[in-house]
């Protein structure tokens, strides 16, 4: 196994991990509605977003694109390769766009509903549009690892 490769799976370990974990502990704390409980996630969730999947997702693209050039895959033109950096180019666009501040609010929302002893009509709101946009934040990078895995064009 090269370096490269090493790098790459430990990306995807960290990044497909992380972002699949996250909305896990979220959903949970959801669930039990304490209000402190959901500050804490909310807080933590974007705090692992830095040191796990920004890195994760660095490594990913750094080590793919050196071991596609590496083995002459073409960088322009339609293939799975140019497909994966696409919706990888999404992914970014919808997390960085949508989803931090989403978590950014929800971390004000849910620092309000401890004020107020329940969780607030916001957090809720911020907390439904969280969970589509970080459904099809998720789903993406699932089809990039299958075209990583058998390059089916």
């Amino acid at each position: 196994m090269t370096l490269w490769l090493f790098l790459h799976i430990a990306g995807c370990v960290l990044f497909l991990g992380n972002i699949i974990t996250a909305a896990f502990w979220k959903i949970r704390a959801d669930l039990k509605g304490d209000p402190a409980e959901v500050h804490n996630t909310v807080k933590n969730v974007l705090l692992a977003d830095m040191v796990f999947t920004l890195p994760g997702l660095l490594l990913i693209i750094i080590s793919g694109v050196m071991m596609a050039v590496q083995a002459g895959y073409a960088m322009g033109g339609m293939n799975w390769l140019m497909a994966s950096l696409i919706l990888f180019g999404v992914t970014g666009i919808l997390w960085a766009g949508f989803l931090i501040p989403l978590q950014k609010g929800m971390i004000r929302h849910s620092m309000q509903s401890i004020r107020d002893g329940v969780i607030s009509a916001g957090y809720k709101r911020a907390s439904t549009y969280w969970a589509v946009g970080g459904t099809i934040a998720t789903l993406l990078p699932i089809v990039i690892l299958y075209f990583m895995v058998s390059k089916p064009f």
